[in-house]
């Protein structure tokens, strides 16, 4: 993966009153953070398994690039297995890294059963996870290390999206890594697509995932659309002394702040990621979320927002947001 900036925003800052940074990681060579975590996969992978290793992953959108792209640099054999419909920019990223293209399945689930039956019928295959993988996670974790050398202090609060939970469990382990186990991690899903935050009320008690049952409705519908999170990551969440919030925002508000930031800040990134950046345009929710009281008195509150990226926006895209 490469280092990426911590960038203070004057914009965000004077909006809610507090000092606010961004992470950066859509400028990861593939645009999103999972770069971090798929390279660190791939790496482990070549080194136990040789330069013949034929990485294979299922994925229609920023695992798949990353992964592609990672292939690419490490020079290994990838192929990339998408389901039908998938649009014609994301073939051609995907081309460019050299990537092997398998369109296949009317949905991701049926992408992902041609994928594990390519692995079994190939001696030199692997299956390259999306998000529910420590490797994954330990790759994540490096953004952190990044962030507390970088910012000097410790925050009052990291700010994150939550799909699966690949992100999330990789701040979880880079927070413990750092000795800031009692920095508050503030997840933010859509709502519809919030399966993190229903898993996490069902499953309350430290120690313990149950079965997950989530209400009518909650889906796998938007950018944040994994259709349950990771147990790993569930099972940190629950038991870390900081604990987690976790919030649920409507996807007009992630479209109005995708448009906002890229206004602001120059940068075009996919709702999972402006998703998270809702509650630094939104003071009152910000209040919440980051009590005055948390800093001390006196003390003006540090937040970082990590802004996860994503390769699936264009300008037609933040049109139709506006509108």
């Amino acid at each position: 993966w490469q280092k990426t900036p911590l960038i203070y925003s004057p914009k965000l800052s004077e909006i809610t009153g507090a000092s606010i940074y961004l992470k950066l990681e859509n400028l990861q060579p593939s645009y999103s953070f999972k770069y971090r975590g798929i390279s660190h996969f791939i790496k482990k992978a070549k080194e136990n398994h040789g330069p013949s290793i034929h990485l294979i992953i299922a994925s229609g959108g920023n695992a798949g690039l990353a992964a592609a792209c990672a292939a690419h640099t490490l020079d290994v054999k990838c192929s990339v297995v998408l389901p039908e419909g998938v649009a014609e920019s994301t073939l051609d990223f995907l081309q460019r890294e050299k990537a092997h293209v398998i369109v296949a399945g009317k949905h991701y689930a049926e992408a992902l059963q041609l994928a594990q039956k390519l692995v079994r019928d190939d001696d030199n295959a692997i299956l390259v996870p999306a998000y529910d993988e420590p490797l994954l996670w330990e790759g994540h974790s490096s953004m952190i290390t990044e962030i507390k050398n970088e910012l000097g202090v410790k925050p009052d609060a990291i700010f994150c999206s939550v799909g699966g939970g690949g992100l999330l469990g990789g701040i979880i382990v880079g927070c413990k890594n750092e000795n800031w186990d009692d920095v508050p991690i503030i997840g933010l899903e859509t709502i519809g697509s919030d399966c993190f935050h229903h898993s996490l009320s069902l499953n309350r008690t430290p120690g313990h995932v149950g079965e997950k049952k989530l209400p009518p409705g909650v889906d796998a519908s938007s950018s944040l659309g994994a259709s349950q999170p990771s147990v790993g990551v569930m099972k940190m969440a629950l038991e870390r002394t900081g604990g987690i919030k976790s919030i649920s925002v409507p996807d007009e508000l992630s479209m109005s702040t995708l448009a906002l930031f890229a206004n602001d800040h120059k940068f075009l990134v996919e709702l999972a990621c402006s998703t998270t950046l809702v509650p630094a345009y939104h003071k009152p929710l910000f209040d919440k979320l980051v009590p005055l009281s948390d800093a001390g008195e006196g003390i003006k509150r540090v937040a970082v927002f990590v802004v996860c990226g994503g390769f699936k926006v264009s300008l037609t895209d933040v049109a139709e947001y506006q509108k």
